[in-house]
């Protein structure tokens, strides 16, 4: 029991990887291989000679042939031995001399000039080189101007008269500007109300004489309203339609009909002291009737 427990497993893995190694190594060493040697050898190639013949001739067919050519023939040798026949090279040879032709003759092309290689700074030569450059200039700030006290007085005195005198032009040219009196058919005063009713019935007497014929023949009718200007001497500045009847023909009648009648009469002394044109605005109808007559109020 004491020698059975002094045996590790150690020991027993060690005993047995030895006798392992050693049956291996009797088994690789034992064991050899060896090639037989054919028994029978491979026939040779078989070759086919063929011989060129330079002038072939008709002969005979010999009994024995020796070796296949392009025809039949015989040697005629006197060696005992087979030496199989050879084709030798023989080199052309130049039958004639070369012909000398006389070809123009072409002038030999210059050769091309050279380009001058182009220089190129390197550094060392940018750094020899010196490169100036100029400061730029500043701008020069315009001077102080010093002012005193008597010329802005001055100036101050100068710019107040001109102010004077363009007010004072305003002034004259807004006096001699045209005094208009505006007249409607509500005017009440006395004398603008019997110059606008003298106005009125000499319009309406001229405009009655010389209706127009396309309206009364066309049977057109209806109202506008009408503004003149008239001057102190009784002539007619300007006629204008301030709102239209509809039809073109009756607009341009009513104006023909006002320049008609002028002029009317001068302004009187009273008018004439308080105004230089009279506006006159009315409302004018050309009635079915083929009448004209201008009413009171407005469209």
């Amino acid at each position: 029991m004491s020698a059975a427990a002094s045996i590790s497993p150690a020991d027993r893995f060690g005993l047995t990887l030895f006798v392992t190694i050693v049956f291996h190594t009797t088994l690789i060493l034992g064991i050899s291989f060896n090639l037989e040697e054919p028994k029978k050898k491979p026939p040779a190639d078989k070759t086919l000679e063929i011989m060129i013949v330079q002038h072939p001739k008709k002969a005979e067919e010999p009994e024995k042939v020796d070796f296949l050519a392009q025809t039949s023939q015989s040697g005629g040798g006197k060696q005992q031995e087979k030496i199989r026949p050879k084709t030798v090279d023989v080199p052309s040879t130049l039958t004639s001399a070369p012909v000398e032709r006389n070809l123009p003759v072409t002038p030999p092309t210059p050769a091309p000039e050279k380009k001058k290689p182009k220089k190129v700074l390197t550094k060392k030569a940018l750094a020899k080189k010196k490169i100036t450059v100029e400061p730029k200039k500043k701008p020069s700030l315009p001077k102080k101007v010093k002012v005193t006290v008597a010329q802005l007085l001055t100036s101050s005195n100068q710019e107040i008269i001109r102010l004077t005198a363009e007010l004072d032009r305003k002034t004259k040219a807004y006096a001699k500007r045209p005094r208009k009196k505006f007249i409607t058919a509500s005017t009440q005063e006395y004398k603008y109300a019997n110059y606008q009713a003298a106005w009125r019935r000499k319009v309406e007497r001229i405009g009655n004489l010389n209706y127009p014929d396309d309206a009364r023949r066309r049977k057109l009718y209806g109202n506008l309203v009408l503004q003149v200007m008239i001057q102190q001497d009784g002539q007619v500045r300007s006629v204008s339609i301030r709102k239209t009847s509809g039809y073109k023909l009756l607009d341009t009648a009513a104006i023909r009909i006002v320049k008609l009648s002028a002029p009317f009469a001068p302004f009187p002394a009273e008018i004439r002291e308080e105004t230089n044109i009279i506006v006159i605005t009315r409302v004018w109808q050309f009635l079915g009737t083929n009448r004209l007559f201008s009413k009171q109020g407005n469209l």
